[in-house]
């Protein structure tokens, strides 16, 4: 049985039964899992091995990547240069990014970028990971990239190409990438162990990923075996033109490896943020209500960011998807604690979100990488929060 540390206010030890219960039921090695409630921390939890090769135990500052739920990071901070009158979420991307209007981009606005509708989810030349790490090789192969789709028209997750499209814009308005943004503008002044592009002194800090081999691949099997509800999915996944391929093919060699240091110190500002649960869901709590004297969003600025800009069929999950401008929304498939929740899952399983009508901020991190719809550990503990709300 695994030892879990840390504290749970009173009336939220449902949370804390569901936490051990992940680490015993749902394969969690190590993990670590923060709750703000009305602008307080009231669980803060933690347990398991940041290397289950080593023995490494996991401790209160143990450091996670937590993939896409780094998007919610940018999103904050691109609606922070907008609430400063230093950015135009409606306005044309080509305003601040003049080399983006070629191929038939002049007119898609940043919100479009946001709400993964603009069609830039690939490349028709894959980038060399090497130069895409350094930022503006990647940036300027996706200015001259036309759109996969009449933009507007539809959406489908831009799973990689989002963190540079949007970090460009932050870049331009900003002067600085979106790492260095993030980090003086929202860290700092909060006191977030969170980074987009990690220091080389945190290194020593941050958990092995360790990947869970799906038991049954459905990619090889007749399609007559495969649930109704998944034959197009997999379809999909076995077509390699398709866009559920290509657009996480976006690099040369396309796959990239999240536990080297080099691509832990680049700045990938849709998958490669680093920080801790405790990190995730302060953030989130700042942006729906105040945390020890500082609020990150106005009223009006959280209703422009977490409005509804696109729902239905996804052309790259080929499942339905919601998305504020830059914030997942809740479905069946999304685990928050109300339907006014906004906030970002990460491939794997992390998760942060915020529920304002509750006053629920929420962040997991953890090092097993599941995922799929066997994964039920995000889930189980978005229903204790629920529970003990009650």
């Amino acid at each position: 049985m695994t030892t879990i540390h840390g504290e749970v206010a009173a009336g939220f030890e449902p949370v804390r039964e569901a936490f051990a219960a992940n680490f015993d039921l749902h394969a969690d090695i190590g993990a670590a899992l923060c709750v703000y409630h009305d602008g307080r921390p009231v669980v803060d939890l933690w347990g398991g091995l940041t290397d289950p090769n080593a023995g490494r135990p996991w401790t209160r500052d143990t450091l996670q990547l937590v993939y896409s739920a780094t998007k919610g990071a940018t999103a904050t901070a691109v609606h922070l240069l907008a609430q400063r009158g230093e950015l135009h979420v409606d306005a044309p991307v080509a305003k601040y990014w003049p080399e983006f209007a070629a191929n038939g981009k002049a007119d898609i606005p940043v919100r479009w970028l946001l709400s993964h509708r603009a069609g830039l989810v690939a490349l028709d030349q894959p980038v060399p990971l090497a130069e895409a790490l350094k930022w503006e090789p990647m940036v300027t192969a996706l200015a001259s990239q036309r759109p996969q789709w009449t933009p507007g028209t539809a959406h489908g997750y831009h799973g990689r190409t989002w963190g540079w499209l949007v970090g460009e814009v932050i870049r331009r308005v900003s002067g600085r990438t979106p790492g260095r943004f993030f980090a003086d503008e929202i860290a700092a002044p909060l006191g977030l162990d969170f980074f987009i592009g990690l220091p080389v002194s945190e290194r020593g800090r941050v958990s092995r990923m360790v990947y869970k081999q799906p038991e049954v691949d459905f990619t090889t099997l007749p399609p007559e075996s495969i649930p109704s509800e998944l034959r197009d999915l997999v379809a999909s996944w076995r077509d390699p033109n398709s866009l559920s391929n290509r657009a996480f093919a976006v690099t040369n060699p396309p796959e990239i490896d999240f536990n080297s240091p080099e691509v832990q110190a680049a700045e990938l500002p849709a998958s490669n943020g680093i920080g801790t649960a405790r990190g995730i869901a302060r953030m989130y709590a700042a942006l729906i209500g105040e945390v020890d004297g500082i609020r990150l969003f106005t009223p009006e600025t959280l209703g422009s960011a977490t409005k509804e800009q696109a729902s239905g069929a996804d052309q790259v999950m080929v499942v339905p998807s919601r998305f504020s401008s830059g914030f997942m929304l809740p479905t069946e498939t999304t685990p928050m604690t109300g339907p006014n929740s906004f906030g970002h899952t990460g491939r794997g399983g992390s998760l942060g979100f915020a529920d304002p009508e509750h006053g629920i901020a929420f962040g997991y991190v953890m090092n097993h990488i599941i995922g799929g719809p066997d994964d039920m550990r995000a889930a189980s503990l978005t229903e204790a929060v629920r529970r003990s709300l009650k």
